[in-house]
This record gives C-alpha cells, sequence and structure tokens, in this order.
C-alpha cells in the first residue's frame, strides 16, 4: 500500500432524514455521523450584530473503540479531549462561512464516532463541512437567506513519521506507532486553518516538517475533490460565490 495514500474515503448525504443537513463520513474503518442544526438564535456575546454562529460538539459512542467508554453524562463532566477536538471544528468550519451573510441564527455541527481506527477529528471536520452545506442550502431555498453564505470548502488528514517515512491518513496502530502525528486543516484557497504536530517519540526537523505538509497538503487536495463529487450539483453555489469575486 501506499503510505501516501488515503484510506478509502466515503460520504453518504442525507444519512439521517431530520437534521438540516446530513452526513456518514468513512475513513477506512473510521466512522463519523455529522449533522447539522439550525436555531434562530446565537450566543449572547453576538447579539444585535447582524452576525451568526457556526459550533460544533463531538463525542464517541461507548462501543466505538475496542473497548466500552462511559458517556460523558456518567462522568458529570465533559471528556477533556472531546472539547477540545470539537473546538478544532468549529474553527475550521467559521473558517470557510461569512457569518454576516448567515445573519443571526447557530448552525451546531454533532459529530458523533460510530467507529473510530484513528483521524477521528479530520474525519469531522471533512465531514462537518458537508453537514453545514447542506444546513446553508436549507436556508437559502427556504428564503431566509437571500447570499450563499459559504465561499470555499474546507478538508483535514492525519500525516505523521513511522519508522523514518511520512504516511498518511493514519490508522490507529499507525497512529499508536508514529514517532510524529500531525493533524492539518486547509481550505480550497489552499490556505492553512490548523496545524497540529507533535513528536509523540521523536523530535523532527525542519525537512520532514516540510514533507509532512506537502504530504497533507497533496491528501486534502484530493477530500477536496470527493467533497465535491459528494456536492454534486450543488457544489455550484461555491462557484457562483467565487465568480461573483473575480
Amino acid at each position: 500500500m501506499d503510505d501516501k495514500a488515503l484510506r478509502k474515503v466515503r460520504m453518504t448525504r442525507n444519512y439521517i432524514k431530520y437534521p438540516e443537513g446530513s452526513v456518514l463520513v468513512e475513513f477506512g474503518d473510521t466512522k463519523v455521523l455529522c449533522n447539522a442544526s439550525i436555531e434562530e438564535r446565537v450566543p449572547p456575546f453576538l447579539e444585535k450584530t447582524g452576525k451568526g454562529w457556526v459550533t460544533a460538539e463531538y463525542s464517541m459512542l461507548p462501543r466505538a473503540t475496542l473497548t466500552r467508554n462511559r458517556r460523558d453524562i456518567d462522568k458529570l463532566k465533559q471528556n477533556g479531549r472531546s472539547v477540545e477536538i470539537q473546538r478544532l471544528i468549529g474553527r475550521s468550519l467559521r473558517s470557510v462561512i461569512d457569518t454576516k451573510k448567515l445573519g443571526e441564527r447557530t448552525i451546531t455541527i454533532d459529530c458523533d464516532v460510530l467507529q473510530a481506527d484513528g483521524g477521528t477529528r479530520t474525519a469531522s471536520v471533512t465531514g462537518g463541512f458537508i453537514a453545514l452545506y447542506d444546513a446553508c442550502l436549507h436556508l437559502l431555498r427556504s428564503g431566509l437567506l437571500q447570499e450563499f453564505p459559504i465561499n470555499c470548502m474546507v478538508a483535514a488528514v492525519s500525516v505523521g513519521l513511522l519508522d523514518g517515512k511520512v504516511i498518511t491518513d493514519l490508522c490507529y496502530s499507525q497512529d499508536s506507532a508514529a514517532d510524529v502525528d500531525m493533524n492539518v486543516v486547509m481550505t480550497s484557497k489552499n490556505e492553512y486553518v490548523e496545524v497540529q504536530g507533535t513528536g509523540e517519540k521523536n523530535t523532527f526537523n525542519d525537512i520532514q516538517l516540510k514533507a509532512l505538509l506537502a504530504t497533507a497538503s497533496s491528501a486534502i487536495r484530493r477530500l477536496h475533490k470527493i467533497q465535491r463529487k459528494c456536492l454534486g450539483e450543488d457544489f455550484s453555489y461555491i462557484e457562483d460565490n467565487n465568480r461573483g469575486k473575480q
């Protein structure tokens, strides 16, 4: 297998019928359900600003992993890892939306991990974008928006160093053995949203960092193509936005 190849990626739109946007995203054996919900209100700090808000919540089902995890409600507090991941998802999705065009409403993306085999946060960002897109389509087609608020795509991937080699889209066994682990979020304008890189078992140098980023960039471009294919004719709303800026 090519170390720089993505695992098989699948996105199934409208997976759940009730949310305004819903997608099941699969990166290999990792499966995440991303649902978008719209509320006609914003957090207090945005009231009377004319701006909307996009946020995310992330959780892992008790048997998403080899052994059962306790639900957060049983522990009376949210898992610190979940809080960190959902903040990443929210930042990533807000990077591609004009909150003024969204108006004073909130879109929440719930990312529930059904099965975990590495890369749950990157799958959540990538699938969460599709759920957000469909929620915005719902608002536009319902006459609640005058303009489509999303200006480009956003996706994420993990890369790492394992036995001196750069590998892409790490599964759990690779992730747990990697010397260096990195999560990269980029837009379809080839701009970085976030880079999370850690020397888990070893340090890394400038040359390796550049190789990791180049590999991530190439993989994310492939993910953008998958997102575009998933959206089909509906992708034209982004094209129309960009055409108007030329």
